[in-house]
This record gives structure tokens, sequence and C-alpha cells, in this order.
């Protein structure tokens, strides 16, 4: 179809849509789960609240995770689907606007996180209503029950914190207008999701290490598979411009998607429900309805892909009606998912649970040794697969740029295998069982691995294995090396501070050490601020990666020996401590061989004192090199300003030295 017969078409509203969706999830959610509801009752001992409870509990669950979706999608397309405005032919991103259906997309995120804030309110009462079994009339206008909800009831607390999270990113999405800010408000609206993918059934219990990290997984692809799908339709109905290039980045992202949905979903399940019981329990019915739904989606998906897509130009129509049809489907299969919450499960597969399961999700019957690091392995499901996945992307990106350093791709897949042998071996099982074990992984995460990635100089690779001039990974990266915030925290004096006060916060404040390390979230949140934080910091000191403002080599190297001797002095502190910090969680895990907690924190300081040494070898020879590389250039410079002007400074300086003789 022509430009003049796209016009043609009418601009629908997007809104039914999303009222359709959310009404879907609502009566599917909320109907599977008061089927169940007498059997969960009955499971927990507690009574009947009434069906405004166990039937409005799930359904505004649902409806909330449809606004999760509807948010992370319409962010999503804003920020990388569709191009904004740009100040000018080629320039980045940095200032860019947004379109008009920019702007009406990044509203629609705003006013679905502002409607998540509202649920998560409303979910103080309900939550209480739902465990004491008062019926929610006799709670919600209580003020005393509200209090009794956010001091007593877990889940009280994480609907409060996401409320507030949501709020926040949703007054910001309604007056957003910048391209960079949709990026911000698209990891915003992900980070709404955290608090409830890191607590409930999957937070709990044995093997919760797997349960959390594949729930992750499969949440967040979820939302981005889902919203996406759901900002798409909205792009189409007002007929909004570049919908054929936002419909193939997202076809891309879509099939990944849905294999990372399936293998996170498989393994979630496998952790609370053997194969040969998925039919014997209701709880098992619901996961393969569940599993054949997403499959059903991955054969409209493909349809997509081999019918529509290809007309997409031509009759854009047929791409937004048969979407609408798996909008329809995806919302009965979000809802669907709420009510495994509420299904009463199987029985647990392994009963007798010891303290350290509960805590760490899995036994250690011995202390850390070097035969056992690398004897003993525990897949770690977030970091790890992260890590691999990155070496996938860096190796097919390599294939793209002929003449690639081979060091660089060395670096990388160094820092890659890095981070895998770290969390996944045996020291990275004993990490959260003992401080000097927790002290290692720190050191290795914040101060080796990073030096390895930056080394590897993946934004260069990206900006040389992608054409210029398009909307794609080139332009992304460009735009963030260019960008405020790499300025502001690449800036030494910032990356010196932000690296030294992240390093050490804890250890400052005993009380956040003893929450991070008794809580799986604490570690996911610890392990990614080790990373993100050293990567600032190196790439800072000896990134190969362009920056706004590289400083030269003399700075640098003066800035790593002003930061050298606080490691050396948390390092002496730690070390002379006389109490022991996380002392409660480390005694409840009831180590098999009674360590002594003080004397190994006072190893794990000496670690930290020492260990930084190794990884500053290859910086400080990076930072000479790169002296060495400046001089020379210098030198250079100077040789070839000279035979330009016949060596004129070199004479104007002897004149003026003979005019001081004669004085």
């Amino acid at each position: 179809m022509s430009e003049v017969g796209v016009r043609k078409r009418a601009v629908r509203p997007a809104w039914p849509v999303y009222v359709a969706a959310c009404v879907i999830a609502a009566v599917v959610a909320g109907a599977v789960a008061q089927s169940f509801a007498g059997a969960s009752l009955s499971a927990l001992g507690i009574p009947d609240p009434g069906a405004l409870t166990t039937a409005g509990l799930p359904a505004l669950r649902g409806v909330a995770w449809l606004l999760f979706a509807l948010s992370v999608g319409s962010f999503f397309l804003t920020a990388w689907l569709i191009p904004p405005t740009r100040r000018g032919e080629g320039a980045d991103l940095n200032g860019a606007q947004l379109t008009v259906d920019g702007i009406i997309a990044s509203r629609t995120g705003g006013w679905a996180q502002l409607g998540i804030a509202l649920i998560g309110f409303t979910m103080i009462p309900l939550v209480l209503s739902d465990v004491s079994g008062e019926p929610l009339g006799e709670v919600f206008f209580q003020l005393s029950a509200w209090s009794v909800a956010l001091e007593q009831v877990a889940d009280a607390k994480v609907w409060l914190v996401t409320a507030i999270i949501a709020a926040v990113v949703g007054v910001c999405g309604l007056l957003a207008r910048s391209w960079f800010s949709q990026v911000a408000l698209c990891g915003g609206a992900l980070a709404s999701i955290m608090p409830l993918a890191l607590t409930g059934h999957s937070a709990s219990g044995g093997s919760h290490d797997f349960g959390t990290n594949s729930l992750i997984w499969h949440l967040v692809f979820m939302l981005i598979w889902v919203g996406g799908l759901m900002a798409l339709v909205a792009h189409g109905r007002r007929l909004g411009p570049n919908l054929e290039g936002a419909a193939r980045r997202y076809s891309a992202v879509a099939l990944f998607a849905l294999l990372v949905m399936l293998v996170s979903g498989l393994t979630n399940a496998l952790i609370r429900v053997r194969l040969s019981d998925l039919l014997d329990y209701a709880y098992g019915w619901v996961l393969v309805i569940k599993f054949a739904g997403i499959l059903l989606l991955g054969l409209m998906g493909f349809a997509h892909r081999q019918l529509t897509l290809p007309q997409l130009g031509s009759r854009p129509g047929a791409f937004t009606r048969f979407a609408l049809v798996e909008v329809v489907v995806m919302a009965a299969i979000a809802g669907l998912s709420v009510t495994l919450g509420r299904t009463p499960p199987p029985p647990p597969l392994d009963p007798d649970l010891t303290a350290m399961q509960v805590a760490l999700g899995y036994n250690l019957a011995e202390p850390l040794t070097w035969g056992n690091w690398l004897t003993q392995w525990r897949p770690e499901l977030l970091y790890s697969v992260i890590a691999l996945l990155l070496a996938v992307y860096y190796l097919y990106l390599v294939r793209r740029v002929p003449g690639w350093r081979a060091s660089r791709t060395a670096w990388w897949l160094l820092g890659c295998a890095t981070v895998v042998v770290t969390l996944s071996s045996g020291l990275g099982m004993h990490m959260a069982a003992a401080y000097s074990t927790h002290m290692t992984v720190h050191m290795i995460l914040s101060m080796g691995a990073p030096v390895f990635f930056v080394l590897g100089a993946p934004l260069t690779l990206v900006r040389e294995a992608y054409p210029a001039g398009e909307f794609n990974p080139r332009l992304w990266a460009e735009s963030f090396q260019h960008s405020r915030l790499v300025r502001v925290i690449t800036y030494p004096p910032v990356s010196a501070v932000q690296f030294l006060v992240l390093f050490y916060v804890m250890y400052v404040f005993p009380s956040l050490y003893e929450l991070m390390i008794s809580e799986h979230a604490g570690h996911v949140i610890m392990n990614a601020v080790f990373l993100v934080s050293g990567y600032f910091y190196f790439w800072e000191l000896i990134g190969p990666d362009e920056l706004p403002a590289r400083h030269s080599a003399k700075v640098r190297l003066a800035w790593l020996w002003i930061a050298m001797p606080f490691h050396l002095f948390m390092g002496v502190y730690l070390m002379q401590l006389n109490f022991v910090l996380g002392e409660d969680f480390y005694q409840s895990l009831q180590l098999p061989w009674d360590p002594d907690l003080l004397d190994d924190q006072k190893v794990g300081g000496g670690i930290g004192w020492a260990a930084g040494s190794f990884p500053l070898v290859i910086v400080f020879a990076q930072l000479f090199r790169a002296w060495f590389a400046e001089d020379n250039r210098e030198a250079i410079e100077s040789d070839r300003k000279a035979e330009e002007t016949d060596d004129e400074e070199w004479r104007q300086y002897n004149e003026m030295l003979a005019q001081y003789n004669r004085l």
C-alpha cells in the first residue's frame, strides 16, 4: 500500500486494547484462583476472608502484571524500536527528542506505572486480609491494620516498595521528552518488578538460588515480549511511523524472549514439581496449560514472520489484527500465571530441609579448599549466563569485523570466563557461607573481571560491526559513550570516589552487610554493583573505548596512586575489627566444620588488603604503556612541527636566552 493508502486507514485509540487485556487477565486469574480457594485455605489453615479477597487479590495481580508489561513495552518501544528526532543529520542520540508517537508511548508507560502504584497500595490491606482470614472490608478502613500489615506481612512491604518505585517512574514517564530518558525509564520499569521477582515462592526453600534467578529471566523477557507487542499494536492503531522497522526489530527480540521464557520456566518448574507428578496436581495442570499457551504463541509468532511481516509495507492492518489476537492469548496466560502463587503445590521434593538449605538453597559439607574450588560446581543462572551470552555476542561481532585484534578478543573472553568460574564453582558456592570467600569473590568481580572486560573494547567493536547512519547498536553505543552520564562517572575524582565508596560501604555499616548477605536478593544486587562500578572505574583508567574526555596517562596514574592507600587502609580496618560482621547469619547456617568466624573475617580483611595488587599489575602496565605512547606521539608531533617551521620556536628560544645574557 502506498503512503497515500496508508493515510486512508483510520486512527484508532489503543486504550480499548489495554482495557480488554487487563479484563481478560483479571477474569482468568480471579476465576482460576477462586476455583482453588477452598484447597488453598484448607492447606494454610485460615478462615475464608470472602470472594473479594480470594478472587480480587489474584485479579488485581493479573491487572498489575499486564500494566507492568504495558509500561515496559511502551518504554522499550520508544528506546529501542522507533527512532527519535535527532538534532541534525549524523548527530548521535544525546539531545534527541521523542516524536509525537514517542511522547504518547512514554505517557502510556507513565500512566501504566501509576496504575501499578495504585494497585500496590491497594494490595497492602488485601494481603493482610488474605493471610489473616479477615474480610477486606474490616481491614481496609482501619489504619492500625495497615500498620500491622507493613510491620508483619512481607508481601505488604514488597508491594509498598513496588508502589513507590512505580510512582516515581510513572511521574517521570509523563514528563519525559528525550530519548535518553526512555532508556532510563525502560530500566526503571524493569526495576519496579524486581521486589516481586526477588521474593515469593521462588525465593524460599531449597534451590531458591535457581528459582529466583530463573524467575528473573522469565519475568523480564515475558514483560518485554508481551509489553512490546502491546506497544506495537498501539503504534499501529495510531498509524505511527516506522512500524515496519519497529516490527522487525521486535520480531528478533521476541524470538529470543520466547526461548528464554521456555528454558527459564521449565527450570523454575522442575525445582518444584517432578515431571511424573505434573498431571497429578492442580499446580501441574496450570503449568502444563501455561506452557501450551506459550508454545501456541510461539507458533503464532512464526506465522507473523512468515505471513504478516513480509506484507507489512503493503498491508499493515493485517499485522495489527493478528497481533491483537496474540495480545488476547498473552493476557489469558498472564492471568493464569498469577494463579500459580495461589494454587496448592505438590509436596516438596525435599521435605527435610536443613538450616543451610533454607538460607543458601543448598548444603555445604566441607570448607573451601584448593581442591574443591574447581571440583564443586553449581551453575549460577544469572550473571554466569549473561557472561556466556556476552561471549557469544562478542564472537558474533568479531566475525563481522575483519582484522579485529585477537588480544582484545582474548581479554573479553577471559573476563567472561572469570565471571562464570567465580560464581559457578566452589568459590561461588561458598561465597554466602564465609566472609573470607565473600571478600575473594568481591575482589574478583570488582577488580579482576572488569579489567579484562574493558581491555576487550566492546563499544569499539559494536561501532565497527554495524553501519553508520542507522538506528542500530552502533548509534546506541556512540550515544552512550558521548552521554553526560558517562562524562560525569568517568571524571577521575568521581570515578575514584564511586569505586571506593561502593567497594567498602557495606563493611562500614554492619547492619547493611547483614541485610545484604542474608537474602539472595542482596547477592544479586552486590554482584551487579561490583561489576558495574569496577567497569566504569577501569574504563576511565585503561579502557581503549573512546570517552567524552580522556585524561592523560599521567593524570590517570596519579589518581590511581591516590586511591591505592584507601584499599590498604580498609584492609587493615577489617583485619583489626574485634566483632564479626554478619555473625547472626553465619551462625544460623550451622556449618558442619564450625569455623572461627572472627579468624575467617581477619583472613578476608587480608585478602581485601593484598588481592587487589594482582590486577593492578595489569593496570600499571597499561598506564605506563599509554604514557610511553603519549610521549612518543608528542615527540613525533614536535619534530613534525619543527620541520614545518624550520625550528622557528627553537631559534626564538635561543634569541631570548641571548638577550638575557646581554642584560
